[in-house]
């Protein structure tokens, strides 16, 4: 029974006629133009690295394509058994008639042929968005992208922050910010209203989000424009080399905001946490990335709560991490599961992390799948493993567990599948009028110099900084409490050479000086320092522990 209802139900779910709400496609060249541009995501390249293939087989400079993929399949052996590898045998079989059930060197040449042959058709990517039944996909833009040249009702922009978080201190990326807005980053308020010409110009052209990936130690919170004068100051003037105190002063700055922006201009805030980057140095290209379970949402307990009318889609490179967005999704009315991300995007993690969601977060706050992909052919059979294993724990947990009945779990698996993204990002409405004015995100004064900060400026950041936590270079000592008086006893004179003891109950007694053959005083023995107490025997009294001194 369990088998046959979950096929019906991936038949319901695989007529759907879906949009992806977050890949990496080029929308200037959003499908393949041979097997290599498959076989060299990711993917497929750190696989058989990890199983053996040495890098420079893989990134040989001026490779031939046809020569790359003969390298690859020789050593994909190793990596049938992944997911992966399924994923590249359903596109074969689907888009390049691949009629057995795995590439090996004696079909791969014919598929690569056939292959290329169709991708030079001018219509590829209308074909292949057809096949693998795609309205639309979102994309991953630069700041700095004039989103021009493409269609914005197939291939929707989101603004990706990334850059302007992280690293403003670079030269050429504020640089390109103030190219793309027309404002020169100087100081606070002028970064603050060219973040806002860029929303402006994204949501103009039909932009549906905001989106940035974080890593693992960071937590959002509120700097004071004071506090940014000083760190923009820094990096103006040393650049990557600022401390890391500015820079990270700067990163929380822009973030929030970026929030704030999100706001004003009633976009979603896409936010994908967790990703340690370049953990194997050595790695192929995209290959040296992993997640960090030590990252934990109350980081951003701060943002979640001084943002309410900000949709935060969340996703979270972990599994591990997913019972904390479950419980996050359950509790805040602005926090939406998002997706599979990355190291959770396989059967196993996804059924898991699937079903406590179901289970647990209203079902309007839930974004079923998105693909992450980099180019088209991928959306196929990606989709395709998600909705086998949607069908899977609806059948499994809702209707024979639950006793729901069919019409139920199709009308759930629809709602996350393709529902919620229409009603979170507002799909089908018109934004591209819906547009705030600046002046009132910052006001500014029609005499404010576009120039480098003044000295009175910097001084007064300098004395008003708000200070970011853990960014001090330094080790500070807070202030100690009041000191009470003391005194220390003068030594008792001594009275031969023996040492003489005043027993007391709680204290140690003080030693007595101990003279030489000559009747000089040791002066080493003065140097005593205090004694460590044992525990207390069986008398309940403190005991004492003395270090004897031999006379010479």
């Amino acid at each position: 029974m369990s088998l046959d209802l979950r096929k019906r139900l991936f038949a319901e779910f695989d007529k759907l006629v879906l949009v992806d709400p977050h890949t990496h496609i080029n929308p200037l060249d959003p499908a393949s133009h041979t097997l290599a541009d498959i076989l060299g995501y990711h993917y497929y390249t750190e696989l058989a690295h990890s199983a053996g293939m040495p890098k420079s087989r893989i990134e040989e400079p001026g490779l031939d394509p046809k020569e790359k993929v003969r390298r690859l399949i020789e050593n994909l052996g190793p990596v049938q058994n992944t997911i992966q590898y399924s994923w590249l045998v359903e596109m074969c079989q689907t888009f390049f008639g691949l009629h057995d059930d795995s590439l090996t060197a004696q079909n791969w040449e014919k598929v690569y042929d056939g292959a290329e042959l169709l991708m030079s058709h001018s219509d590829w990517p209308q074909q292949v968005l057809r096949q693998s039944r795609l309205e639309a996909v979102f994309l991953t833009n630069d700041f700095d992208d004039p989103l021009e040249g493409f269609d914005t009702n197939v291939y929707i922009p989101c603004l990706r922050t990334d850059d302007l978080v992280f690293h403003l201190a670079k030269p050429e990326v504020r640089q390109r910010l103030e190219k793309a807005s027309g404002v020169a980053p100087t100081d606070a308020r002028f970064l603050r209203r060219g973040i806002a010409s860029l929303f402006k110009h994204f949501k103009s052209r039909g932009a549906r989000a905001c989106a940035i990936s974080l890593p693992p130690d960071f937590a959002p919170m509120k700097v004071s424009q004071a506090r940014a004068n000083t760190a923009l100051a820094a990096i103006s003037a040393d650049g990557t080399s600022a401390a890391e105190s500015h820079r990270r002063a700067i990163a929380n700055y822009v973030f929030w905001t970026l929030a704030e922006v999100c706001d004003a201009f009633k976009l979603p805030f896409d936010l994908m946490i967790g990703v340690n980057r370049g953990v194997y140095e050595a790695g192929v290209y995209q290959g040296r990335d992993l997640y960090d379970s030590r990252v934990s949402l109350i980081q951003y307990k701060e943002l979640f709560n001084a943002f309410p009318r900000v949709t935060f889609p969340i996703s979270v490179l972990a599994s591990v991490t997913n019972q904390e967005l479950t419980s996050y999704a359950w509790i805040f009315p602005n926090v939406v599961s998002n997706g599979h991300w990355w190291y959770s995007n396989t059967p196993a993690f996804i059924e898991h992390d699937l079903a406590a969601r179901l289970e647990a977060v209203p079902r309007t706050k839930q974004i079923g799948y998105y693909s992450d992909m980099y180019k088209l052919e991928f959306a196929l059979s990606k989709f395709a493993m998600y909705k086998r294993i949607l069908a899977k724990v609806l059948a499994d947990r809702f209707v024979i567990d639950r006793g729901w009945s069919e019409e139920q779990a199709v009308a759930l698996g629809t709602q996350v599948l393709r529902g919620n993204v229409e009603s979170i990002f507002r799909w089908g409405e018109n934004l591209s009028e819906e547009l705030p004015d600046e002046n009132s995100l910052e006001p500014l004064s029609a005499t404010a110099p576009l120039g480098p900060i003044p000295a009175a400026v910097m001084l007064e950041a300098e004395q008003n900084a708000t200070p970011v936590m853990g960014e001090s270079e330094n080790f500070e000592r807070l202030g100690d409490s009041a000191a009470k008086e003391f005194s220390i006893p003068a030594p008792v004179e001594p009275v031969g050479n023996e040492l003489k003891l005043e027993p007391s109950a709680s204290e140690p007694p003080e030693l007595e000086v101990i003279e030489d053959d000559e009747g000089e005083v040791d002066e080493s023995a003065r140097q005593t320092q205090p004694l460590p107490a044992k525990p207390a025997g069986e008398s309940g009294q403190p005991q004492w522990d003395f270090l004897s001194r031999e006379k010479k």
